[in-house]
């Protein structure tokens, strides 16, 4: 029997490589006698750069500023020969380089992300596609185009200050310090999300308060990005304020698709093709799939139903592992994810769960060894 392992992170607990390899022990301790071929996978959030990297490929790490403007070390990939450049925005602008506390979108920015892409830019690569989640930052993605030489100008003259509330006070756009070679790079989004850049479904009301942002904060961030995206309209005429999938990563999209070539691709499907699922496929007769948490937000493209998506069409079914549970079941197994199951074997607080859950992820995959084993007939167990 041949079992491929795709599982995405456990969110700050497993990275999608460590996952999959507590499942694949938990398979193996059983007895389970299978091929068992692991296959880490990523939506465009947390995890892709390790995802799109699982076929080879090299890893970049240099100095860029955090979302607070801090300097870390932050890491890219090249694939395919040096040709394109993978990002992926949380190494650089993203939620969990910040402490709770720090969370405060009013001044978080996508510099570093910026400073990512600059440095790809300069190796001289073609494509460079950008994983979109867990950001910090509801910016629009103008501190990002600072970092590759936008000017954006107040009243004054001067540059406006970081993050989501310099926005309010833009008043002139200059791309003339974009570089040229810019317009020859194609920029893939990697992200499952299609919300427009504003309005209630947009950018600031629907992830502002994921990074921080309480109700009065939320309506700022909107009427700042509203400000911004009217003014490139204005001067640029280039309309984003209401395109489909700009307001993820809070506007970051939607900032890129005003300046630069862009495209939105679904961040799982790029994922999977880079891999070869479709190909791996052939001979399977099981797919396991895992993440932190499986609710309706699945069914919008997330990793795991991406996967159960490719593997129902080949007829194969598809079980998840995951930490939290909180679906209806006809819905997940209509969307082809034949079973799901919580790894959490009993009560605990959630700092516990997380701390353990390479345990009790290869304990769940132990359990579903013993079950894959098993041989009914007629009432008979053999």
């Amino acid at each position: 029997m041949k079992i491929l392992i795709c599982s995405g992170t456990f969110k700050e607990s497993l990275t999608a490589a460590e996952a999959c390899a507590a499942i694949a022990n938990g398979l193996r301790e059983s007895g389970l006698n299978a091929d068992i071929e692991p296959l880490p996978i990523a939506d465009g959030g947390n995890g892709t750069l390790d995802a799109f990297l699982a076929s080879g490929g090299q890893r970049i790490a240099l100095s860029v500023l955090d979302p607070l403007q801090r300097q870390i070390r932050a890491e890219y990939g090249l694939i395919d020969s040096g040709g394109t450049a993978v990002i992926e925005m949380a190494l650089a602008s993203g939620l969990e380089l910040l402490k709770p506390a720090e969370l405060d979108p009013l001044r978080a920015t996508t510099y570093g992300t910026g400073q990512l892409m600059n440095d790809a830019l300069e190796r001289g690569v073609k494509r460079i596609v950008i994983g979109l989640g867990g950001s910090a930052t509801v910016d629009g993605g103008m501190g990002c185009l600072q970092a590759l030489g936008l000017k954006l100008l107040d009243a004054s003259g001067q540059p406006i200050s970081a993050g989501g509330a310099g926005l309010a006070d833009i008043a002139k756009i200059d791309d003339s310090g974009l570089d040229a070679r810019w317009r020859d790079i194609n920029i893939i989004i990697a992200s499952d999300v299609e919300n427009p850049t504003l309005g209630e479904k947009g950018a600031a009301h629907v992830f502002g308060p994921q990074k921080g942002a309480g109700p009065a904060m939320v309506e700022q961030l909107e009427h700042n990005l509203e400000h911004c995206f009217t003014a490139v309209y204005q001067q640029r005429g280039v309309d984003v304020r209401h395109v489909k999938g700009g307001g993820a990563a809070g506007g970051f999209a939607a900032g890129l698709m005003a300046f630069l070539s862009c495209e939105i691709v679904s961040g799982i499907d790029l994922v999977l093709e880079q891999n070869r699922f479709r190909e791996k496929l052939d001979g399977a007769a099981l797919v396991i799939t895992g993440e932190g948490r499986i609710d309706a937000q699945t069914l919008d493209g997330k990793g795991p139903q991406g996967v159960a998506k490719l593997a129902a069409a080949r007829g194969l079914p598809t079980i998840a592992l995951v930490g939290g549970l909180n679906i209806d079941d006809a819905l997940l197994h209509q969307a082809g994810v034949h079973a799901a199951f919580s790894i959490v074997d009993k009560p605990m607080p959630l700092q516990k769960a997380l701390a353990d859950a390479e345990d009790l992820l290869r304990r769940a995959a132990l359990r579903l060894g013993y079950v894959l084993q098993l041989r009914v007939t007629e009432g008979h167990e053999r």
